[in-house]
């Protein structure tokens, strides 16, 4: 009989070396009258936690500011120039078969993640014409990473002579939180300066990583980017290529968890943003909200980085004095821009559904959204077009914006030739600056899932949760936590969670990495 995870689904597949979290033993469901929750922030750690408590008896109510759920993966409709209706969005998001947590947040509306495709390649381009792929790494560390070496254009036998194995020791075993106790004060920049990697692979094999964040290298953490390096190159055997949502991310993901939210007596608030959270005396709290407001025994602070310090700022009773420090202290990584285009021919056949770049100015990345995503797919077949995106990440703030946009299209031409003689029927720019940022030296700062206040949590990607997890992961593990803790107080069991291994998979690496020819366990 094949083993299930706590979502009833078999483990099968799965990296045997993944490490399980077990909640602590409870009761299946809240007894008596059930308590209130108030989740405040519909994206996926909002999601994840109201989900989690729901299933368990609590009454929930997720209350979120915009008119559709997904928070940074959400989607909203617009009308083309053609009088089509089409989805917009924040952009692409690849879901990495790592983030055990997320699709377990997902089966609950589709068991067998039927609305995730698996994109064939994750190539990466230079302008000076090196590509790299991950079609053909193999899955197992440390043999992923030796498999790109060797694949790699871009590492030659000079290069890697040139390079300093000492300094780049500690990426062969990765411990969390320790990672931080020894990286957290150095940036990603530095410490790839340190390990004398080729520049070609600097820019592919890493900052592809740093880029993720939505930030700039030299205000990037070293340890947050030698965490992704573990949680895809070495310390996970799922491999780095990833799926993609077959839909607009309403369609596929969010209306259908909605769907089973409510099944599960949840209240979903959309267009209901809360304004402050008040302690009343004798327990429980006011939330506040543009509709009025009403009181709620617990409460889950589901907030990205501006949400979460205006509601603080605004909520004097909140924590403590060095808590709120803390979260008024946290900051945003700089602009990103995404810009959709609807062209009036495809592009060439052989262009893959993702492509990182580097060296092309701003431009970061390239989506033929119609090579996988069903509207968008169903729209080029009607006119014979395709639908583009396309990502600039870490853009200085005083860059003039129709300029950086009319930029970006120019860099895609340069990226695919055959997009110059293309016209644009319609085109959409979207603009945020709402990500978190992790600063060198910041950790110790980020608020932790508990607070000084036993019926208050916070979840989030901004979080420090002490493991393994990063980006979408990281929120939606957050989210889980954070129901836990609360169940925690009702003696109800929570959710049982999953991540990569919390350390260097191989014992011979692990002693290369302490500096011994001992072997650790």
């Amino acid at each position: 009989m094949r083993r299930r995870d706590a979502s009833g689904v078999p483990r099968r597949g799965r990296d045997r070396r993944a490490r399980v979290l077990v909640p602590r033993p409870g009761h299946a469901r809240v007894g008596g009258e059930p308590p209130s929750t108030a989740v405040i922030g519909g994206g996926i750690a909002g999601l994840a936690a109201a989900t989690a408590l729901a299933e368990r008896g609590v009454r929930v109510t997720l209350y979120e500011r915009e008119d559709g759920l997904g928070g940074r993966l959400a989607g909203w409709p617009v009308t083309l120039s053609d009088g089509s209706r089409a989805t917009m969005s924040r952009g692409f998001h690849a879901f990495f078969r790592q983030y055990y947590n997320l699709r377990g947040l997902l089966r609950r509306a589709d068991p067998g993640l039927g609305m995730l495709t698996a994109l064939p390649d994750y190539p990466l381009r230079h302008s000076d014409g090196l590509r790299d792929s991950f079609r053909h790494v193999p899955r197992t560390p440390p043999w992923s990473a030796l498999g790109f070496v060797a694949l790699s254009p871009t590492f030659g036998a000079r290069d890697l002579l040139r390079m300093n194995p000492v300094a780049a020791l500690p990426l062969l075993d990765v411990r969390v939180p320790e990672v931080y106790e020894r990286l957290d004060g150095l940036s990603a920049h530095d410490f790839l300066a340190s390990i004398r990697f080729p520049e070609a692979a600097h820019h592919l094999a890493f900052e592809v990583f740093s880029r993720s964040f939505f930030a700039d290298p030299r205000e990037l953490s070293a340890a947050e980017m030698v965490l992704m390096f573990h949680i895809y190159f070495l310390g996970s055997s799922e491999g780095l290529l990833f799926d993609v949502p077959d839909e607009p991310f309403p369609d596929a993901l969010w209306e259908p968890l909605a769907r089973y939210l409510r099944s599960h007596g949840t209240e979903v608030r959309t267009g209901t943003p809360v304004e402050s959270v008040t302690p009343v005396s004798g327990g429980g709290y006011r939330v506040a909200h543009s509709g009025g407001g009403r009181h709620h025994d617990t409460v889950v602070l589901a907030l990205d980085t501006d949400g979460l310090r205006a509601v603080v700022a605004r909520s004097p009773g909140l924590g403590d004095a060095r808590w709120r420090e803390g979260v008024a202290g946290l900051r945003t990584a700089p602009p990103f821009l995404v810009s959709r285009l609807w062209l009036d021919r495809p592009v060439a056949r052989r262009r893959p559904g993702f492509l990182g770049t580097s060296g092309f100015g701003t431009l970061d990345n390239v989506s033929v959204l119609s090579g996988w995503e069903g509207e968008a797919a169903r729209w080029a077949a009607r006119t014979g077009g395709s639908v583009l995106e396309l990502h600039a990440y870490a853009v200085p703030a005083d860059r003039v914006r129709d300029v950086e946009e009319k930029r970006l299209v120019e860099q895609l031409r340069q990226v695919y030739p055959e997009t110059r003689s293309a016209g644009v029927l319609d085109v959409r720019h979207e603009w945020r600056a709402d990500c978190p940022l992790f600063p060198v030296g910041g950790y110790a700062g980020r608020p932790t899932v508990r607070t000084p206040d036993p019926g208050l949590v916070v979840a989030g990607d901004l979080v420090r949760t002490e493991l393994p997890v990063a980006l979408m992961e990281r929120a939606a593990t957050s989210g889980f936590l954070a129901a836990n803790a609360l169940l925690e107080r009702w003696g109800v069991a929570g959710q049982t969670l999953w991540t990569v291994p919390d350390r260097g998979r191989s014992a011979l690496l692990r002693a290369l990495a302490a500096g011994t020819g001992e072997r650790r366990t």
